[in-house]
């Protein structure tokens, strides 16, 4: 019996944990934190066996195999231990894809990909398509495998899950830009980053599609100095394509084999630049798959939007107080701002991943009227900004960045928490910097 070590009790590590115990193999969970109760649960009902709160070497190097989590590093001892005594490291979308026929769209990004995951999947289910959604968000890929089998899943790739890739090859493929993000795992080198980014397509055919953001510098000059084995189907907001998605005369017009109207990108649901080339990307999916173009449409036209992702939350005393607690980057931010079409106290700071806050200077010269910092250390923000805007406040907490905001704000104006950074050290994660923001929000 093969032995499988699973490293990491989160949404991915359990999921393989249960797919690997249905597949035959002998399976052991490591995780060096404490397992949360919900899946500890999980495992002791499946009973499969797990230690906590440190990673017993003598008992992971018996693995045959060994799925890594995808928060935990490349660089630590024991992975390059692991791969130096040439046991296989892999990451849960590369062990879950081997049991599934499948059709796969696989979606990464530094930007976007959620709302993208989640207006391809709306769209399939639209069109009555046997679908699923999983990967970087919701329910874990491995255990859908396990439990439900499905014709189709829609899955977020992070760049931390497509490290851990071999043979995986999504039939479409999508990657919304590319931007710098999480270089502290990259060695703090912008090109290895990319080349994570490009792994989704790296095992693709020539059956195969990969849709990308044509107008993306960083992409399209990676495209041209390697080759590509799968179909390219660009799309753009700024040139008329050969093939792929393009706009004319506000119209979103997909060219593939036949040319043909989708919708005017007035009556998209999503409001914004950003938001548009997600429509496009999805559709372009959707169409590949045969989706008719009137079920495309109503999806696009009805689509509620991501939690945590410019969520408006209320208005208050005529302020409009605005979640982007997803922003965990600069170029989140960046579409953040740009979206604003008011005055704007903005709520940024956490956990800080090599930011070039530089990008964002021109918007918040124009948009920006006082900054709130909301993290430990705040000095670069305070550094970069403290000459453009009249008022930085630093606070430790969403309560009091809300209430300051509120001080603050005049009638007209918004306050936009868009922190730009991760949020590990004040919160949970995003969604609960974002939860706690809309709380402190509600109780003003």
């Amino acid at each position: 019996m093969e032995k499988l070590v699973v490293l990491g009790a989160g949404e991915s590590g359990v999921g393989t944990a249960i797919l690997g115990k249905q597949k035959g193999y002998n399976v052991f969970v490591s995780d060096k934190g404490t397992i949360a109760k919900k899946y500890k649960k999980v495992l002791l009902n499946n009973n499969i066996s797990f230690e906590e709160g440190n990673h017993t070497e003598a008992k992971i190097f018996e693995a045959d195999i060994v799925m890594k989590s995808p928060g935990i590093p490349d660089a630590i001892s024991l992975i390059i231990a692991l791969r130096k005594k040439e046991i296989p490291v892999i990451s849960e979308i590369e062990f879950a894809s081997k049991y599934t026929n499948g059709v796969i769209v696989g979606i990464t990004g530094s930007n976007g990909k959620t709302t993208t995951t989640m207006l391809v999947n709306h769209i399939l289910k639209k069109g009555n398509f046997n679908v699923s959604m999983g990967g970087n968000i919701g329910d874990s890929f491995a255990q859908q495998v396990a439990e439900k089998n499905v014709e189709n899943y829609v899955l977020e790739l992070s760049s931390f899950q497509l490290d851990g890739i071999e043979t995986f090859a999504p039939h479409i493929a999508i990657i919304t830009n590319i931007t710098p993000d999480h270089l502290d795992r990259y060695d703090y080198k912008f090109e290895n980053y990319i080349s994570s980014k490009f792994r989704i397509t790296k095992n693709q055919t020539a059956h195969d599609f990969l849709i990308y953001d044509y107008d993306d510098e960083v992409i399209s000059s990676w495209l041209k100095n390697n080759k590509v084995n799968a179909t390219l189907v660009p799309f753009s907001l700024k040139n008329e394509l050969e093939q792929g998605v393009y706009l004319k005369d506000n119209n979103i017009i997909i060219k593939y084999k036949t040319t043909y109207k989708i919708m005017g990108i007035s009556t998209l649901a999503l409001k914004g630049k950003h938001n548009t080339k997600n429509a496009m990307a999805a559709a372009m999916a959707a169409s590949l798959l045969k989706v008719r173009k009137k079920t495309i449409r109503e999806s696009l036209e009805d689509f509620e939007g991501v939690e945590h992702r410019l969520e408006q939350v209320l208005k208050i005393n005529g302020v409009q107080y605005i979640n982007d607690s997803k922003a965990t980057n600069v170029n989140a931010t960046f579409y953040a701002l740009d979206s604003m079409q008011s005055p704007t106290v903005w709520i940024v700071g956490g956990v800080d991943k090599g930011n070039d806050y530089l990008d964002l200077m021109p918007l918040v010269r124009e948009k920006v009227k006082a900054i709130i910092c909301l993290g430990i250390d705040n000095q670069k923000i305070v550094q970069t900004f403290y000459n453009v805007v009249d008022l930085v406040v630093e606070t430790v907490g969403a309560e009091e960045a809300v209430k300051v905001a509120y001080k603050i704000a005049e009638k007209g104006d918004s306050v936009l928490l868009s922190p730009a950074c991760a949020s590990f050290d004040l919160f949970e994660n995003y969604e609960d910097r974002g939860n706690k923001f809309k709380q402190a929000v509600r109780e003003l």
